[in-house]
């Protein structure tokens, strides 16, 4: 969630034929979105690693992120909440959290408030502005998601990050 920064329900219904690890891109459909309309996610280097650990975890299975009781389902949207709370993050932080997270810091950064508001998938309040521009962004969004990572990577409070094969070994 913190590598991608879309909707708890948008991740844990993530199934791998809606990605192109090739391509680095996540096409969610829009079915599964909030607005009812499709979204790309482009994936950093970071989470290209974490989706092949994870395929080699879960070998072949519809689902990114399969139940544990049940395979041909998804995961809980409470395990996301209990992962945090394992961590001692218990009333802290929550999946939702990482969006805003996320947005805040862009934000701060000086990144281009549109290319975040794409990213989240949310709706522009303008709609005539809307109707016009139907513009994607996806090379700076990719460029925007590649940095993002990057910075998730190495400010870990000067702490050692380890990469994510080391940290689910």
């Amino acid at each position: 969630m913190a590598l991608t920064f879309v909707r708890t329900g948008e991740l844990i219904g993530a199934k791998w034929s809606e990605f192109n690890l090739e391509t680095a891109r996540w096409d969610i459909p829009a079915e599964r979105m909030k607005m009812r309309t499709p979204h790309i996610v482009p994936l950093a280097r970071q989470t290209l690693e974490v989706m092949e650990v994870l395929r080699e975890f879960r070998g072949i299975n519809d689902w990114v992120f399969p139940g544990d009781r049940n395979i041909h389902k998804p995961m809980s949207n409470n395990t996301i909440l209990k992962g945090l709370e394992r961590m001692g993050y218990k009333g802290r932080m929550t999946g939702y959290g990482f969006r805003g997270l996320a947005s805040t810091i862009l934000h701060e950064r000086g990144y281009v408030h549109e290319h975040i508001e794409l990213q989240l998938a949310h709706a522009p309040r303008n709609a005539v502005s809307a109707a016009y521009n139907h513009a994607l962004y996806l090379e700076p969004r990719a460029k925007m998601m590649q940095e993002w990572a990057d910075f998730l990577e190495h400010t870990q409070r000067g702490a050692k990050v380890l990469p994510f094969r080391e940290v689910v070994a």
